[in-house]
């Protein structure tokens, strides 16, 4: 069954995915009950209701355009997203590529959208978008924008205690009076309806659950991270006393012209097949961006369902891994650079010694967490010789003051929703730049999933490649059969090799 457009949903099987409240489906499909005039999630808990009274929809915002207002218990506002990727149909990549940018509250930073500005960021023309968005999603983009704050708005109404007028601001309404005449007319609630009683601040903090779907290996998520955690910066605690991990972090961000600085802590909770999200304070006013990273950054929003069918064969044991991802491209591709050629452990070493350096003090309630990563300004003038001085070769030091200089000039974007190609060919035009970097920042900054370091000695040693003359070019032929989910199956087979710590091309 697949979700692309509900021209593709087989109605009979959603049917049955509902039916067993299947939490693979969760966010594919969404279903509306004419008798209730409500739409939910396959996930729902409500009584099943009769199939005559059931409409299948590939996408909230299709629903809500029938004329469906979203369940108040099952939420679809926490389902996970459903991004998707495709070598095949030119105007369904374009389609999907600025639903991309409208998912992405981080993309427009700050700035009003229209179909205008998102047809520019795509490269075509507002009317050719307007068609090919309407053909693939059945709705207009901005009735799309809509159903995406509208759902923002209620998820920040019901789990956090923002005034009504910071939830509109939040959520990309340009005024309480539109967010309010909006939500009443889709939903026909009042906003403050959705209250939840006792909804208060936890030791400073707001706190959010966010859905993914099954199955996830959450140790191995939190291990990858584990592994490479730096000092003051991240905290990962793989035994806790739920059994589960929770990684906490610093997190820095520039939306709207501010800078906002804080911290999260994530926590798992398998059974209900969601991520707990503690949010500090200080992050309140950027709260959908930051969900948005932490989604990213876990990979809450992959299917495993179409990754398996495409990666099981070759690798069966991998089933439950994700691609970690980040909450800030420009402290990950620096993590990248330190660690081209050597171990992680050593790679771990000199990016401590770089926050040490240059990385902020913040104040937090959580002990080990109290600073921040070196924002970009600050690396684009950092004294080389310092640089030396903290084991930074050269080529590396050129290599991480050129990101530095184009991510703070506003010449590199390293978020999902850039253009991936002109991302990396942008990256490997820098010194001290080449393939394999690209890559890894493709994959796990860029969120590409299709991203495929084909020299890495790594890589060559789990497919068994490493007594041939080109590995590399082996490497690629093999991988044809992987696509669209290559950076999947880099990590499965990362994973695979006995002690997945280091990359003998880079880190």
């Amino acid at each position: 069954m697949h979700a692309d457009t509900t021209s593709r949903i087989d109605a009979d099987a959603c049917y049955l995915a509902l039916k067993a409240r299947d939490a693979r489906f969760d966010g594919r499909f969404f279903t509306g009950v004419t008798s209730t005039g409500i739409y939910c999630r396959p996930v729902c808990s409500v009584r099943l209701p009769r199939r005559e009274n059931c409409r299948f929809f590939a996408h909230a915002a299709k629903a809500e355009n029938a004329g469906f207002r979203p369940c108040l218990r099952c939420r679809p506002e926490l389902a996970p997203g459903t991004p998707w990727w495709s070598i095949q149909d030119a105007s369904a990549i374009l389609a999907h590529q600025a639903a991309r940018l409208l998912d992405d509250p981080d993309a427009w930073n700050g700035n009003v959208v229209s179909v205008q500005l998102l047809a520019e960021r795509v490269g075509i023309s507002d009317r050719h978008l307007r068609r090919i968005f309407e053909a693939q999603f059945g709705v207009a983009p901005l009735q799309y924008l809509q159903t995406r704050r509208l759902l923002t708005a209620k998820q920040l109404l019901a789990d956090t205690d923002l005034p009504v007028h910071q939830v509109a601001l939040s959520s990309g309404f340009a005024s309480v009076r539109r967010f309010n005449a909006a939500f009443v007319a889709h939903y026909r609630l009042n906003p403050s309806t959705l209250r939840r009683a006792g909804t208060a601040p936890v030791s400073g903090a707001v706190t959010v659950r966010l859905g993914y779907r099954p199955p996830y290996d959450t140790m191995a998520m939190a291990g990858f991270f584990e592994r490479r955690q730096i000092g003051g910066v991240e905290r990962v605690d793989c035994a806790t006393a739920s059994g589960q991990p929770r990684v906490a972090r610093t997190l820095q961000l520039q939306y709207g012209g501010k800078t906002f600085q804080g911290w999260f802590i994530a926590s798992f909770d398998p059974p209900r097949h969601q991520l707990q999200l503690q949010v500090s304070d200080s992050l309140r006013q950027v709260l959908p961006q930051v969900i948005q990273r932490v989604r990213n950054t876990f990979d809450l929003d992959a299917d495993p369902q179409a990754i398996n069918d495409a990666l099981h064969g070759s690798f069966p044991d991998g089933d439950g891994l994700r691609v970690p991802g980040t909450p800030d491209g420009f402290e990950l591709a620096v993590r990248a650079v330190l660690g081209q050629q050597i171990t992680v452990a050593a790679a771990r070493t000199l990016a401590q010694r770089l926050v040490q350096q240059w990385g902020e003090p913040i104040a937090t309630p959580h002990s080990g967490l109290d600073r921040l990563f070196p924002s970009a300004s600050a690396l684009a003038v950092a004294d080389a010789q310092m640089l030396g001085a903290l084991g930074v070769v050269r080529q590396r030091q050129a290599a991480i003051q050129g990101l530095a200089r184009a991510v703070a000039d506003g010449q590199l974007r390293l978020a999902a929703g850039a253009d991936v190609p002109a991302t990396m060919a942008a990256l490997k035009a820098l010194p001290g730049i080449g393939d394999w970097t690209a890559h890894y920042i493709a994959m796990r900054a860029l969120r590409w999933p299709d991203a495929f370091p084909s020299g890495d000695v790594a890589l060559h040693k789990a497919l068994g490649l490493q007594g041939q003359s080109q590995p590399a070019r082996a490497a690629q032929a093999l991988s044809q059969a992987w696509r669209p989910w290559r950076s999947y199956a880099v990590l499965r087979a990362w994973h695979s090799l006995p002690t997945p710590t280091l990359s003998s091309k880079e880190n």
